[in-house]
């Protein structure tokens, strides 16, 4: 037992001796890790007093006072580096529970290291305080800014959050842009067009991304303009919703109602960033008030022309894309100078629903591939009724619960369409929306789309009054639980 003991002592005796051994050895370790982090910083500073350094500044806006697109890019790109951690002050933000944000304070230092060279970057309240060795500036800077512009639109592609940005009245044109999370839902699947117009849109602006350098050569500012016309309800805020969805661009709705002039405009042309889509929306209430037929506005004509294809849109940087919409099937009725090549590279009919518009519509809001209450659907449209697709998408949306009931509100609706009552709302309503009532131009070889989302419109507003009325009669005429009836 003596033995047993003596056998103990020795064992806990030699683990005591490891143990200090051990943290011995830890706080050699961490001492000699700590001098050599001293030494190096000594190395650093000892280093940074040798050589000749050259002080570069990145400003957040140029003489003019115009953003620098630079900064923000610069911005983006120290934000994502290893080394930010490393400040002694850094802002933390949050704008969804699993995603933090690190944003550096004012008047840090952060490091960077490119093909060998050291450099260092301080931020100031507007600007970034690039510091170079001479003997590297002619050998990496031109790359390494070049990697800037890289690793940043890689994070803008991965992070980017769309805005959509619209016109302050109060202040100067410089700083009249307000911005708001761009959050519509529309996409291409989601919209109700036809899949070959769909494909070939699609295509265009895919080949439009990768052209950049085309432009250039040709010496043509990288932008591309769309015009889409048809009556209200048709679709087009939806398309436009979708575009800057597929495309990840900024949209910016520009209201020519509230521009005071023609340098208003230049000036919040000026203003507008790359990746963006700019909304001109209602070129013809536009050209009525430059007629003096309609609201009085400052823009002239000449500004607009200048606004689609002029110097200053050169200015305003590259990579947009340009949407003017017209409320109406006379795009004709525009000024021909707005129409020819190069201010209007594309144009996209919006024509009123027909058969597979509906069905298409059928599909989204209800579900339905097929229904015996189709073939009726069907006959009123041959017969000639007309109708937007957002009157059927608010049908539908109303009724989603019961299809049969949802249909049965659109053959409704068909039918009043085509009565005289039905014409005669139509036709008020189109007098109120177009400056030239005419018909729809025939003949046309442009298949057009329609979109799900809509904006209420006065003839939906009168439609739906004309239809609460049948629906009342129709109601008591069938008894109170009558099942189609109930909603």
């Amino acid at each position: 037992m003596f033995f047993s003991l003596f056998s103990m002592i020795k064992i806990l005796v030699f683990t005591l001796a490891s143990v200090s051994t051990l943290f011995y050895l830890g706080r050699w370790f961490l001492h000699r890790t700590a001098l050599i982090h001293l030494a190096r910083k000594w190395a650093e500073w000892i280093e940074d007093r040798i050589h000749v350094h050259q002080q570069l500044t990145v400003p957040q806006f140029n003489p003019h006072g115009h953003p620098n697109l630079l900064f923000r890019k610069v911005q983006l790109y120290l934000h994502s580096l290893p080394s930010l951690q490393d400040s002694d002050f850094i802002n933390l933000f949050s704008s969804h529970p699993n995603h933090i944000l690190l944003h550096l304070d004012h008047h840090q230092l952060v490091r960077d290291s490119f093909l060998g060279a050291s450099l260092t970057w301080t931020t100031g309240d507007r600007s970034f305080l690039l510091r170079i060795k001479k003997k590297d500036k002619r050998r990496i800077l031109r790359p390494y800014l070049q990697h800037i512009h890289t690793v940043a639109d890689d994070i803008d592609q991965r992070r980017k959050e769309l805005h959509l940005c619209y016109m302050d009245s109060a202040g100067a044109a410089s700083s009249r842009w307000r911005s708001t999370p761009f959050l519509h839902p529309s996409t291409f699947d989601t919209l109700v067009m036809d899949p070959d117009l769909k494909t070939r849109i699609k295509s265009d602006l895919d080949t439009f991304l990768k052209s950049e350098h085309y432009y250039h050569k040709l010496g043509r500012v990288w932008k591309r303009s769309y015009l889409l016309y048809g009556p209200s309800g048709t679709g087009k805020s939806s398309f436009i919703a979708a575009m800057a969805n597929y495309l990840s661009f900024d949209v910016y709705d520009l209201n020519l109602s509230r521009v005071s002039d023609d340098s208003d405009l230049k000036m919040l042309l000026l203003q507008i960033t790359p990746k963006s889509i700019v909304v001109v929306e209602d070129l013809d209430f536009f050209l009525s008030s430059a007629s003096g037929t309609g609201p009085n506005s400052g823009v002239t004509v000449s500004g607009l022309l200048n606004f689609m294809d002029g110097i200053s849109n050169s200015c305003s940087g590259d990579e947009k894309i340009m949407v003017f919409t017209v409320s109406n099937d006379r795009k004709e009725d525009l000024e021909p100078a707005m129409l020819r090549p190069g201010r209007i590279d594309v144009h996209i009919h919006f024509p009123l629903c027909d058969f597979n518009s509906f069905k298409s519509l059928a599909s989204n809001y209800l579900g339905l591939k097929e229904h015996k209450l189709f073939p009726q659907v069907e006959e009123m449209f041959q017969s000639g009724a007309t109708i937007s697709p957002a009157e059927i998408g608010e049908l539908m949306l109303v009724h989603r619960s019961s299809p049969s009931r949802a249909l049965k509100s659109v053959i409704t609706a068909l039918q009043s369409s085509s009565s005289p009552a039905g014409k005669n709302l139509r036709s008020r309503s189109d007098e109120s929306t177009s400056s030239s009532p005419l018909p729809p131009l025939p003949g046309s070889a442009e298949r057009g789309g329609v979109g799900v989302g809509w904006k209420d419109t006065a003839t939906a507003k009168e439609f739906r009054k004309l239809y609460g009325i049948l629906r009342l009669r129709s109601s008591k005429k069938s008894g109170p639980y009558d099942q189609d009836s109930v909603l």
